[in-house]
């Protein structure tokens, strides 16, 4: 190709034309995807989360969804003082800027106090170690009763005036009381003598036989050369 020609085909009409329309094409490519991600994101759009703490789940879920924002339950917890279903907890915080259609999640009130399970904790270890696994799941531990037996050992769990078991299901608002051994022997139990095996008399003879049974048998010491001097008297028949 000559020199000429090339020129000639370099600023022709008809190739910037093509370049200047790919060159369009491209950018309202760009703009286009631009665009379309800024509806998708919701960009620019600031919604104020609304406070919704201490509301019923009805009345929360209500003001969320007029605000495009959903909301969904993600635990449950338990105020004595505040009502069933009201809520706790909310995520975002109350006043955080988001897009619509984000989600809330909330904390609700439940209905009843959290149950807890009583470990196997009763004969079967000491005091200290049966408080301080109470205390690390969650028991309200009250003060201790003591009942005769071995000391520092753990004999029973009550609460409310009831015994308790292994596996039973407590209220964590319950308070147990563990009953502890006090060291101290039981005076109704019961105590066993070992019987000696003789008994010995003032001149060393045997007493008492141990293989007799319903009475002593005693012996009389003989002294050697005695005559028992006896009359045999007869009665008037």
């Amino acid at each position: 190709m000559k020199t000429k020609d090339f020129f000639r085909k370099i600023f022709s009409v008809r190739l910037w034309v093509n370049l200047a329309a790919m060159l369009l094409v491209i950018v309202l490519l760009c703009l286009g995807v631009k665009m379309a991600i800024d509806i998708y994101t919701h960009h620019g759009e600031v919604i104020t989360v609304p406070d919704v703490r201490r509301k019923s789940f009805a009345d929360a879920e209500h003001i969320l969804l007029a605000n495009n924002l959903a909301v969904v339950v993600s635990d449950t917890g338990y105020v004595k003082t505040l009502s069933p279903d009201c809520i706790l907890e909310q995520s975002p915080e109350p006043g955080s800027g988001v897009k619509s259609g984000r989600v809330v999640y909330v904390v609700i009130n439940s209905s009843h106090s959290p149950m807890l399970t009583i470990p196997d904790i009763i004969d079967n270890c000491s005091y200290r170690e049966a408080r301080a696994k109470l205390i690390a799941m969650g028991f309200r531990v009250g003060p201790t009763e003591y009942i005769p037996g071995e000391k520092e050992w753990v004999y029973g769990l009550k609460s409310k005036g009831v015994m308790l078991h292994t596996g039973q299901k407590v209220s964590v608002n319950d308070i147990i009381v563990i009953q502890v051994g006090d060291g101290m022997r039981d005076m109704e139990d019961s105590v066993i003598y070992a019987e000696p095996e003789d008994y010995f008399g003032e001149y060393g003879d045997s007493l008492v036989s141990p293989d007799t049974q319903g009475g002593d048998i005693y012996s009389v010491p003989e002294t050697e050369g005695d005559v028992d001097e006896f009359e045999v008297v007869t009665g008037p028949e």
